[in-house]
């Protein structure tokens, strides 16, 4: 998966936006206003997605690809490198559930706004 793979696999998500609040070098992809997945575009070999904690340390143990987040809550996230052994199910099975985390932790009125 490349940075525009994954751009285009982030912007399907229903009522996913993108930004950079945090400067012109850190791609931010939300739902409903909450962070799910950060990209660094001066390395655009990895990303950085929310992690059931268990899930975290199951994937950090199996894929050297998948390390705690770097300059994120390391209990939460994880940094995924794209480039290395993991195949694009594993990036977007990785991708679904940051998205699907955050998404489940939004407001009912919010889920249903994004879902109408």
């Amino acid at each position: 998966m490349n940075i525009e793979e994954l751009r285009d696999y982030c912007l399907q998500k229903q009522g996913a936006t993108e930004g950079f609040p945090f400067g012109e070098d850190t791609l931010v992809f939300k739902v409903g206003e909450k962070v799910f997945l950060l990209c660094s575009l001066v390395t655009g070999n990895r990303f950085n997605a929310k992690c059931d904690p268990e899930r975290a340390i199951e994937w950090r143990e199996q894929y050297e690809e998948i390390i705690p987040g770097y300059h994120m809550n390391k209990k939460h996230w994880n940094t995924v490198y794209m480039d290395g052994r993991l195949t694009m199910k594993q990036l977007q099975e990785l991708i679904d559930h940051s998205y699907d985390l955050v998404f489940n932790s939004l407001p009912k009125k919010k889920q249903e706004e994004i879902t109408v």
